[in-house]
């Protein structure tokens, strides 16, 4: 009897075995049943003890949990069978049997080893923590139970992430090395190969536009100069099918309605080191729309919805169009409650005359109205900090415009990596739905210690710590400190975006600065400047804000009379080394650019006025910048950017010289100095004037063999402007010019801007400074 009970539970033992192992052991199994078939099963009986033999690191609560009997019970091949599965299915043990002598069961175990290290050799492409992390995700750690299937696997993926780096070359070992007390090491050992690149890539079955034209949709690229820096001859399948994508949007946006990518071969060279991808490509004919057609339920409202049409009839198929007039259809369906609308768009082609008509199905199905709005994700940020931002209410008709702009407001909060909103049915009803907003933090807490470097102003040393998120209440706290030679800072600043419930935001500035101006760089002399502000802005729409505010600052002029230019020289004679101010602010600021760092399209708005009527310095400065970006294709980008500066003297008083504007040099008038524009004194000092003009303009192009990366770009640029007295008059004739080429990138220290300017508009003295550039700056 306990011979055949033995071969029974072996057999339960083999079924639980990897599947690669179970031909082999189902034979056995037959075999075994046939020298043991007359004993096949246990006569049931009363369990008087358990023992459990094998155990050294695992406890033995852990295998009496499992067994779904205990002492006392009645004992069945049934449940011996179902403690076969139970332990096997911990992942514990690579041998488990039960045998019976008498009334007591025996269960036997052979524990898995444990993974006492994990180890990489030969890597180089990735990092190993980020590996070793990787692999821990999957069950392969130290400390784990070692699974031969687990690691396989690993072997596998890490095999297919380097394919996907172009390395096909690359072969990965395993070895396993066993230690002492049922241990095993597992290591990893990667010889990485060469990176295999793109050689060639052809089009084939193209006659409307040259492979050339067609090729330069592409982010795939074969080799170039610069393709050490962009990897764009590196093959990825995702990079390949996203110009596919891009391919088919060129034909279909220019009448090519039935354009399809046949077929697209990659192959390898025998040494793994080039690629040649082919795509074979039918054009079609290209069809013009002749009509535009809507049909189904329009709320009657058709003509409503016939003026949100963007496809033109008489003119090539865009399915750009079609797909931009489904969406403004859908989102005006939402903008009446109706959340679930449908726009099918239909085409009835009449291929002998090359014409399509465009057919655009409507059904609303039903209007909603929103019961609930839930946030989730939020595991810092506090409710109340979100639900504010919402132009949606709960209780009201659902409203998909407010819906999108809550959204955006939301993710313009800067809290979050990820916000997206959730439509779901509420159950039971045909009129309700529930909004989720899922969110996912991220970081808000900010330490920054870094440098720049300008052909100006040399090394500028930064430090700031800031809060954006303090405490989750979307509160803003901040404290910095810019050092240069020219330019010092010191400031504590706080923002308050809900200082009232209408969403008034309040903002506290406490600041001290040293300052001598740029073009007297070689005067002991400066400006000292500390002071306070309190400035509050009120939303008058959803893109425009007004500022207004109070403040109070000190400015005094240090140094020696000789070693100052005489218009400080002056002022310090006539009111004293020390001005007290408290000036008055009033500003307004819209943005629309679709970035701040690589604007390509949108317009930006700046006005700012500061007015002192009280303390020893009176007087008005105002300052108004427009700037607009405006994509000429999907790689060039025209930039426009003017910026006008007014100041004046109030009470009988002049404009303060420690007020005035400069020019001259990166972000006014490239190739001339920095600061070396405007009225020049008998010492020959730049001081700057009370007015200023600057007007630029930039045309972006790619970076050669950087494909469509934004953050590397060639520019040229056109520069006019100057800074002129208080009371002089400003004429055409006195405005420099310059034009000349530049090289913008966003690197990792921040954006980098270089230029090298000529000087087109220039006069007898003036101070000419070809080649600038600079670390941090914008336009």
């Amino acid at each position: 009897m306990l011979l055949s009970i033995r071969t029974r539970a072996r057999l339960l033992s083999a079924f639980q075995q990897p599947a690669f192992c179970k031909p082999t052991l189902i034979a056995a199994a037959a075999v075994a049943a046939l020298h043991a078939s007359p004993a096949w099963a246990v006569q049931p009986f009363a369990l008087r003890d358990i023992r459990v033999e094998g155990l050294q690191r695992t406890e033995p609560g852990t295998v009496f949990g499992s067994l779904p009997f205990r002492v006392g019970d009645t004992y069945n091949d049934e449940k011996g069978a179902a403690a076969l599965r139970s332990l096997f299915g911990t992942g514990l043990f690579s041998d488990v049997r039960i045998e019976v002598e008498g009334d007591v069961v025996v269960v036997v175990v052979q524990e898995r080893p444990i993974v006492s290290a994990v180890e990489f050799v030969g890597t180089k492409e990735f990092d190993q923590e980020a590996l070793t992390k990787a692999l821990r995700e999957v069950g392969i750690a130290e400390g784990r139970p070692f699974d031969k299937a687990l690691v396989d696997r690993a072997e596998q993926e890490l095999k297919r992430q380097y394919l996907a780096k172009s390395l096909y070359g690359a072969e990965v070992i395993t070895t396993i090395t066993p230690q002492e007390r049922n241990r095993v090491n597992v290591t990893f050992t990667v010889t990485e190969g060469g990176v295999a690149k793109i050689k060639d890539i052809r089009i084939v079955g193209n006659k409307a536009y040259s492979e050339g034209q067609l090729k330069d949709l592409f982010s795939l690229t074969t080799g170039g100069w610069l393709t050490w820096y962009t990897k764009s001859d590196r093959y990825s399948r995702a990079k390949l099918n996203a110009d596919l994508e891009q391919l088919r949007s060129f034909y279909l946006n220019r009448g090519y309605l039935e354009f399809a990518v046949e077929s697209t071969q990659v192959a390898i060279s025998p040494d793994k080191q080039d690629i040649t991808i082919t795509i074979n490509v039918r054009e079609g004919q290209p069809y013009l729309v002749s009509g535009v057609k809507l049909e189904g339920q329009y709320l009657e409202k058709e003509e409503e919805f016939k003026s949100l049409v963007t496809i033109d009839p008489g003119k090539p198929y865009r399915a750009e169009d079609v797909a931009e007039t489904v969406r403004r259809f859908t989102e005006r369906f939402g903008a009446f409650g109706y959340a679930f609308a449908r726009v099918e768009p239909r085409t009835d082609i009449d291929r002998a005359n090359g014409r399509v008509a465009v057919v655009l199905q409507a059904e609303p199905q039903r209007r909603v109205y929103v019961r609930r709005i839930n946030v989730a994700g939020n595991t810092r940020t506090r409710d109340e900090v979100v639900r504010r931002e919402f132009r949606q209410f709960e209780s009201s008709w659902y409203d998909g415009e407010k819906i999108r702009l809550s959204r955006d407001r939301a993710d313009r909060l800067g809290y979050f990596n990820e916000v997206a909103i959730e439509t779901n049915e509420v159950p039971g009803t045909n009129d309700q739905v529930d909004l989720t907003l899922n969110v996912v933090e991220k970081p808000t807490g900010n330490l920054l210690l870094g440098a720049g470097f300008s052909s100006a102003e040399k090394l500028t040393l930064t430090a700031s710590i800031k809060q954006d998120n303090i405490f989750g209440s979307g509160n803003y706290l901040g404290v910095e400190f810019n050092t240069s030679k020219y330019n010092r800072t010191f400031v504590v600043s706080t923002v308050d975006p809900y200082f009232t419930v209408d969403g008034v935001s309040r903002a506290l500035d406490f600041y001290y600065r040293t300052t001598q101006p740029l073009s007297s760089q070689g005067s002991d002399y400066k400006l000292v400047t500390p002071g306070a502000s309190i400035r509050f802005g009120v939303p008058f729409s959803e893109y425009d804000t007004v500022y207004f505010g109070i403040g109070a600052e000190s400015t005094e002029i240090r140094g020696d009379s000789n070693a100052m230019p005489i218009s400080y020289s002056l002022y310090r004679d006539e009111f004293g080394a020390r001005s007290v101010s408290l000036p008055f602010t009033l500003g307004w600021t819209r943005d629309d650019r679709d970035s701040a760092l690589v604007p390509s399209r949108g317009r930006y708005q700046r006005v700012n006025a500061e007015l002192s009527l009280i303390g020893d310095a009176r007087y008005l400065r105002s300052n108004y910048q427009f700037q607009q970006y405006i994509p000429l294709s999907r790689s060039f980008t025209f930039a426009f950017n003017a910026e006008i500066g007014y100041g004046k003297g109030l009470q009988g008083r002049p404009f303060p010289v420690f007020k005035n504007f400069y020019s001259g040099g990166l972000g006014t008038v490239r190739g001339f100095e920095q600061g070396s524009l405007g009225p020049v004194d008998a010492t020959g000092a730049f001081s700057g004037g009370a007015k200023r003009i600057n007007l630029n303009t930039e045309l972006y192009v790619p970076f050669p063999g950087s494909g469509s990366d934004r953050t590397l770009r060639l520019f040229t640029y056109f520069d006019v402007g100057n800074v002129f007295d208080e009371h002089a008059k400003v004429r055409a004739s006195d405005l420099r010019a310059s034009a000349g080429i530049g090289f913008s990138w966003v690197s990792p220290v921040g954006p980098l801007k270089l230029a090298y300017g000529v000087p087109v508009r220039k006069q007898p003295g003036d101070r000419i400074e070809r080649l600038q550039f600079q670390i941090g700056t914008a336009f």
